[in-house]
């Protein structure tokens, strides 16, 4: 491992897998461990101390162990170590395919006769990989420019507008059919026997109090009529539930209380009791309201 990985690597190696351990295993939240808890930074300190320590012990004794060696063992190693350097001659092949430098021994024939102070100028080629990168680069703008410029794709401005249109498109359509994200602008009214029941069910439970079992009115007006204070139909009625009555006087807003299916509900069987005639009913209050398309819109006269 020792030969098949420099040293200096080979201490970044164990400290990052030491790390990423460590960021794994520790519980931190949004932040880093070694932000979150200061003891994990001092242990991770420590422990590269420690690595470069060991690194620089090791150095020290193969060192030590090298001297040791006989003349002949130390040619031995060399020979071994010329052919390891050999079997990596693929990598200079490549290097050179890359990087087109000129070898040391013919540096004199690309030398520039400047001179400054003492610092000279070659004349290398530029890189291969410099050169085709470039050649990329033009050809990406030339791209860019006739898609952008001239046939006037969108632009990320325009992208961002589209779809945060389409996006409010979703969002409409998904009200439409999500119950608990219902306004008076998407809720319709109810007829079905069981949401009725529903519906009466939970007037009861928070209505009743203000306007009687039978809607009659008590302290809140009388349900039953075709008088209504802030408008009748399931649009207003939806409102005037979810929001509250008038200010300093009437009921207070539910939407806290009471989602808004169950509002729903509410409202349906509300308009259900139109015409019951309960038992010594509370006189009118507000306005005759008439269903008409008008329903469509909050009144709040």
């Amino acid at each position: 491992m020792k030969k098949i990985i420099p040293n200096y690597l080979r201490v970044l190696l164990i400290f990052f897998m030491i790390f990423g351990v460590m960021e794994f295993f520790i519980d931190s939240g949004d932040r880093p461990a070694f932000i979150k808890y200061p003891m994990v930074s001092v242990f991770l300190f420590v422990f590269l101390f420690l690595l470069i320590a060991v690194e620089i012990a090791l150095s020290a004794i193969d060192n030590i162990m090298y001297n040791l060696l006989s003349d002949e063992e130390k040619a031995k190693q060399a020979a071994e170590e010329l052919v390891s350097y050999k079997e990596k001659e693929w990598y200079k092949n490549l290097m050179q395919k890359l990087t087109h430098t000129q070898p040391l021994e013919t540096e004199d024939e690309i030398i520039l006769h400047h001179d400054y102070d003492g610092i000279k100028e070659l004349d290398n080629n530029l890189p291969p990989w410099w050169v085709y990168l470039f050649y990329i680069c033009i050809l990406f703008s030339v791209v860019y420019l006739v898609r952008y410029e001239i046939m006037g794709a969108d632009n990320q401005e325009m992208e961002l507008q589209k779809e945060l249109a389409q996006a409010k498109i979703d969002v409409e359509e998904y009200m439409k059919t999500a119950p608990d994200l219902m306004d008076e602008k998407t809720v319709t009214l109810l007829t079905e026997p069981a949401d009725l029941d529903l519906g009466k069910n939970l007037f009861a439970t928070n209505c009743a109090a203000c306007h009687r079992a039978d809607a009659g009115g008590q302290i809140g007006p009388n349900l039953t009529d075709e008088n209504w204070i802030l408008g009748g139909g399931i649009k207003n009625i939806f409102h005037t539930i979810t929001n509250g009555g008038r200010d300093g006087k009437g009921m207070i807003a539910w939407k806290g209380t009471l989602k808004p299916k169950e509002i729903q509900k509410i409202a349906s069987y509300i308009i259900s009791l139109k015409g019951s005639n309960p038992k010594d009913p509370k006189a009118p209050d507000g306005e005759v309201w008439v269903e008409d398309e008008a329903d469509a819109t909050v009144v709040t006269k």
